[in-house]
């Protein structure tokens, strides 16, 4: 908890700092459309090489634990290489699909941002695997701080750049972040571990990056929910996009101070509890976790649609965010900001049936938020700022009720599996 609240903060500086340089200009949306996506994709990254192998690795005698973990490592160094130079080769087709209303003036700066920040998807896909290592061993402290470290970095390098790179300090300080904390959680993973003494993995290639194929599909289709949002919205004329992800920061932070220590700290809980098959124990911590969850989460939205413009006046306006870029924003945010009801619990409840070995019913619910936005929004064709979210919104409420609907119809059925 103190790791999120620490990142959070300094996300809300982070973003406060961009208010104050770039305003909601054409400027502020070429970094908005290039750093939108690659937070989704390190989110994708960590989370799912997290809630693949932690049960994994989990179940693994220790010195077979070490031999796996090793051999995860050597593999996903290779294959997110591989990737980040191909995304970075592409940057430019990739951009156009990203973010087709973009002023083009502005399109080329958005391109060097996303090759910047590409940068920092090998090493975020990297740490999750010593992420792994990390939670069966329950040390938490390094992952918690993730956030923290990045947004840490692009305050810094804001601040000391600026003058020099201009936007691209952002960029810059977001890939160096990524580097450091990377050699941090290495050398704290390794240290005090015997690899000479570690026996030969028996897992096989292909098994390995196909472990964490549900989890990337599912986490796929969240992102991919707020990615076509991203990209609605620089049809919206000048400064929409970088509104929509102002108002993110305000859905993000009780966000993630919701469910990453929840189910980050659930995730061993519940594998163990499969492991020596307690299963009817482990969905009654899941129901009551998800209960929480809702009570606070419908709390939390609707203290922030009441005092949403006055929060977002005190918070951003200075600099370049004026009081047309407060009224514009809080304008999504009206939008937007019910989606943190459905998003907090789709996202609860799809973790821990991930720790439970139930993959289907999450995968299922996470393409229902995608397809109804896309539906929604372009049967409205409105670019009025109150609708930009409205899609997101209702398709992530979508999701988490028929995610709940699927798994309370299989629960007597999981009970009686071993």
């Amino acid at each position: 908890m103190v790791g999120v609240l620490v990142g959070n903060v300094l996300g809300f500086g982070r973003v406060a700092l961009t208010a104050y340089l770039l305003g909601t200009h054409s400027l502020a949306d070429s970094l908005a459309v290039a750093m939108g996506p690659l937070d989704t994709l390190n989110s994708v990254l960590i989370n799912s090489i997290v809630f693949a192998f932690v049960p994994m690795l989990t179940a693994c005698a220790l010195e077979e634990r070490t031999g796996l973990f090793l051999k995860v490592n050597r593999c996903f160094i290779w294959a997110l290489s591989a990737f980040s130079a191909a995304a970075i080769l592409a940057a430019p087709w990739l951009m156009k699909a990203l973010a087709p209303g973009l002023d083009p003036h502005y399109f080329g700066v958005a391109v060097i941002n996303l090759r910047i920040m590409t940068a920092a998807a090998a090493p975020a896909g990297i740490a999750a695997v010593h992420f792994a290592q990390l939670y069966t061993e329950r040390r938490f402290v390094l992952a918690a701080f993730y956030q923290a470290t990045l947004n840490l970095f692009m305050v810094v390098s804001a601040l000391c750049l600026w003058k020099v790179f201009g936007v691209y300090a952002f960029a810059i300080g977001y890939a160096a972040g990524a580097w450091t904390q990377l050699g941090v959680v290495w050398f704290t993973t390794r240290s005090g571990m015997d690899t000479a003494a570690a026996p030969p993995c028996r897992t096989r290639w292909s098994e390995i990056l196909a472990r964490p194929a549900f989890y990337v599909v599912y986490a796929a289709g969240i992102g991919l929910n707020l990615i076509f949002t991203r990209a609605w919205a620089t049809r919206g004329g000048p400064g929409m996009a970088a509104a929509l992800d102002y108002c993110l920061r305000g859905v993000s932070v009780p966000l993630a101070i919701l469910v990453t220590p929840i189910s980050n700290s659930l995730l061993p809980e519940i594998a163990r509890l499969r492991s020596v098959f307690r299963v009817r124990e482990a969905l009654r911590l899941i129901d009551r976790t998800v209960a929480l969850t809702a009570l606070a989460a419908v709390g939390g939205c609707g203290f922030a649609l009441l005092f949403r413009q006055p929060a977002i006046a005190l918070l951003f306006q200075r600099g370049s965010f004026t009081a047309e870029s407060t009224r514009l924003v809080s304008a999504v945010f009206l939008g937007l900001g019910p989606s943190l009801i459905g998003w907090s619990l789709i996202e609860v409840a799809s973790r821990s049936l991930f720790a439970l070995d139930r993959p289907w019913p999450p995968v299922i619910a996470a393409a229902i938020p995608v397809l109804l936005n896309v539906t929604f929004t372009l049967r409205l064709e409105s670019r009025r700022p109150e609708f930009i979210g409205l899609g997101a919104t209702l398709g992530l409420l979508a999701g988490a009720g028929a995610l709940f609907v699927m798994a309370h119809a299989s629960r007597k059925r999981w009970s009686v599996q071993t």
